[in-house]
């Protein structure tokens, strides 16, 4: 197990600076303008070899009232609690601050290594501000900035030197999550249902609409099953969004959105399935996650039979695509029906990962094809060959046809509707491409049909073969060799002994070897040369 770590300090020091550098990547937002981190965010970084858990938390403020500067003090000190070591950040451009102090005086209780650092030390002016550090009492300040990472090597070496006496022990690496993340308006009850289900208020909420910024994941775990939970920020109309902190919130939300594997729409009673809720289902749909719907503050439901029967209804009609993805009414304030959702998040994440046999979708595209035929276009119909899936998470299958290309559109859709009723994917994204099919790759000159075979110089090879090599070797000299080889007299055949061809025909002569008295001699058509044969009386 990794050393935890918590980066702490008063609002607008650096302290998300430096979580995202030293994270490897920009996880949390960053911005001028203080107070933008309000809940606490894990992550694993580095520095150097050491391995570390980081907690970035809110701004300390000196609030113990009902606001919610007085609740993100409460997520701060509760950081504070659960790290090995703590990071003490302060601005060394503004100097020690009044709060700087009250905070101090807070870590002096903590019986836990603090390490001071003075952060925006890449100026000049920031010189007074590191010595007023001194006075805090937590020994020698580092300088460094985290905005352009310079100081990096003194503050490994006093991690190293801080957390020498720290024990940290040695933890199997879990299996990997599930991921899921939970999307919605602003105020619709995402945080309050995450603490709901993990049992702890892990999350800032409050009846403040848009408290959550930053998307915030929390690992738990659910009947031996490994969960890893984001929570997101609300999102809003494109319209309505303007000023650039909400852009970046935004923005982390659909990068979880992207990153997750099952998703949690959650959807106010009242007004569920509004036009950012049905645009959140459908950007669902298109990066290919499973989908589940909540309805929370059930309690509040007079007629909860009667409603649901229409949201459902409104689901299937207004989302078509998603057909049969799960719906759970709850209550995340009193529990109600929040044991529901984890079993439907299973189920949905299960679908989504189906893996069906090819045997079988060649067997249902058959039965497909015979109950409705493809259309003819041009006067040409289109006939599918065979289907095959290729990967899950979602389920993408790739089906050869001829002419695929002028395949419909609402073909398509049939096909897809046909496979989730068939198999049982009710709810889960489907991916259908349709190609057309190439060229036999077995024929010769195919990808798989090997070198081509060399019968040139083959001592077996026939006489027709070798004939018409040389005829095409012929016809590729220039024109004095075709001239030649119109001009060549046929030369007569010189055997090397006395046997001849079985197929000369009877009583034709041919050329052999001269003998001693020279001149032709007669050969039969067994091949024999006919000797001892003498010569009747010549005529006068």
């Amino acid at each position: 197990m990794a050393l935890k770590v918590a980066i702490v300090g008063r609002p607008n020091v650096g302290k998300s600076t430096l979580f995202n550098r030293l994270v490897g990547k920009r996880l949390a937002l960053v911005d001028d303008r203080p107070g933008v981190t309000r809940d606490r965010r894990y992550a694993a970084g580095v520095i150097g070899d050491l391995d570390l858990t980081l907690i970035d938390t809110a701004g300390y403020e000196d609030v113990t009232d009902e606001s919610l500067e007085a609740r993100m003090r409460e997520q701060t000190e509760a950081a504070i609690e659960d790290a090995d070591l703590i990071l003490f950040m302060m601005d060394a451009r503004e100097g020690v601050t009044s709060l700087d102090r009250i905070f101090a005086d807070r870590l002096r209780h903590q019986h836990k290594p603090v390490v001071m650092l003075a952060n925006k030390s890449e100026s000049r002016e920031s010189g007074g501000g590191i010595g007023e550090a001194y006075a805090l009492g937590f020994g020698e300040p580092v300088a460094i900035s985290a905005e352009h990472g310079e100081g990096m090597a003194d503050l490994y070496a006093a991690i190293v030197a801080a957390s020498a006496d720290i024990f940290v022990e040695e933890e199997d690496e879990p299996d990997k999550p599930i991921r899921i993340a939970v999307i919605g308006r602003p105020n619709a009850g995402k945080s309050t249902l995450i603490n709901r289900l993990i049992g702890e208020d892990r999350l800032l909420t409050g009846p403040e609409a848009g408290i959550t910024r930053d998307s915030i994941s929390v690992d738990w775990v659910w009947e031996d099953r490994n969960i890893r939970l984001v929570d997101t920020a609300g999102m809003r109309r494109k319209a309505r969004v303007q000023e650039k902190l909400e852009k970046l919130s935004v923005a982390d939300t659909i990068r979880a959105i992207t990153f997750a594997e099952v998703v949690i729409l959650v959807m106010d009673k009242d007004d569920a399935f509004d036009t950012q809720d049905l645009q959140l289902a459908d950007l669902v749909e298109r990066e290919g996650r499973a989908l589940v719907y909540v309805a929370a503050k059930w309690d509040l439901e007079e007629e909860p039979q009667k409603r649901l029967a229409e949201l459902k209804r409104t689901a299937e009609d207004k989302l078509p695509q998603l057909r049969g993805s799960p719906f759970v009414a709850l209550s995340s304030h009193s529990g109600r029906g929040v044991e529901r959702l984890m079993p439907a998040v299973i189920q949905a994440y299960d679908t989504w990962s189906v893996k069906v046999k090819t045997k079988d979708l060649n067997t249902w595209l058959a039965m497909a094809v015979q109950r409705h035929p493809p259309p003819a276009v041009d006067g040409k119909r289109i006939k599918p060959k065979y289907i095959a899936q290729t990967k899950g998470r979602p389920p993408t299958f790739v089906m050869m046809a001829s002419r695929a290309e002028s395949m419909p559109d609402h073909y398509k859709r049939y096909l897809i509707n046909s496979l989730r009723e068939s198999f049982e994917l009710p709810g889960t994204p489907i991916r259908l491409t349709v190609k057309s099919g190439g060229p036999n790759p077995y024929a010769e000159g195919g990808a798989k049909s090997g070198p081509e075979r060399f019968k040139g110089e083959a001592k077996t090879a026939p006489r027709r073969v070798k004939k018409a090599e040389k005829e095409e070797a012929l016809s590729k000299l220039p024109g004095k060799a075709l001239e030649q080889k119109k001009a060549r007299v046929a030369k007569p055949k010189v055997l090397g002994g006395l046997k001849a061809s079985a197929s000369k025909k009877a009583g034709s002569s041919v050329a052999i070897q001269k003998g001693a008295r020279g001149g032709a001699r007669q050969v039969s058509r067994s091949g024999r040369v006919r000797t001892g044969q003498k010569a009747g009386p010549k005529k006068r």
